[in-house]
């Protein structure tokens, strides 16, 4: 098997959020062959291009842990019909540099009514350059389940979901290995 490194961000802060439990099922459901990083998108200062150049160590380390990844998986909630602030922010520290250029993208929607988020998360990569994997694309209905972690493994049909776009998406990447196009 081909071992491929995953950067994951949940666009969530809360303490028991849907998408950041999504993200854990998904890091636990993975096989030993796929290693998946969870990044920290709370710890980001606000985006100010003033401080582009500047080293910030919480920018660094995101802007690290997705030029050393295969793909990126987000999962991120919609508010106010679009993308979280904490989300946006760190797209905004990305869109600069040259780590997010042609890379695979993974979303999952744990809010299936949540479609203006989605929407705008999809119209920022593809400005980004970036590629979503539509193969990939997981809508699980999470929003009132409070289901965490471990309830989102133990679900049957939500961790089969899980499963399939994380073997799409890496499927994809190991495709496109060194295809620049995409």
């Amino acid at each position: 098997m081909v071992k491929l490194a995953l950067l994951a961000l949940s666009g969530s802060l809360r303490t028991e959020s849907y998408n950041s439990a999504a993200i854990g099922a998904l890091e636990e459901l993975s096989p030993d062959h796929i290693e998946i990083t969870v990044g920290d998108v709370g710890m980001l200062p606000i985006f100010n291009p003033d401080l582009e150049h500047t080293k910030i160590a919480s920018v660094e380390q995101l802007k690290d842990s997705l030029a050393r990844s295969d793909g990126l998986v987000i999962a991120s909630p919609e508010y106010a019909h679009g993308i979280s602030g904490p989300m946006k922010n760190a797209l905004d520290w990305l869109v600069s540099g040259d780590e997010f250029p042609g890379k695979r993208v993974m979303l999952i929607n744990t809010s299936p009514r949540a479609i203006h988020a989605e929407q705008a998360l999809r119209e920022v990569i593809r400005t980004m350059s970036g590629i979503v994997v539509e193969r990939a694309y997981v809508s699980i209905p999470l929003l009132g389940s409070n289901l965490n972690k471990s309830g989102i493994i133990q679900n049957t049909d939500l961790a089969s979901a899980l499963r399939a776009g994380l073997i799409e998406f890496c499927e994809s990447i190991n495709n496109h290995k060194g295809d620049d196009n995409g």
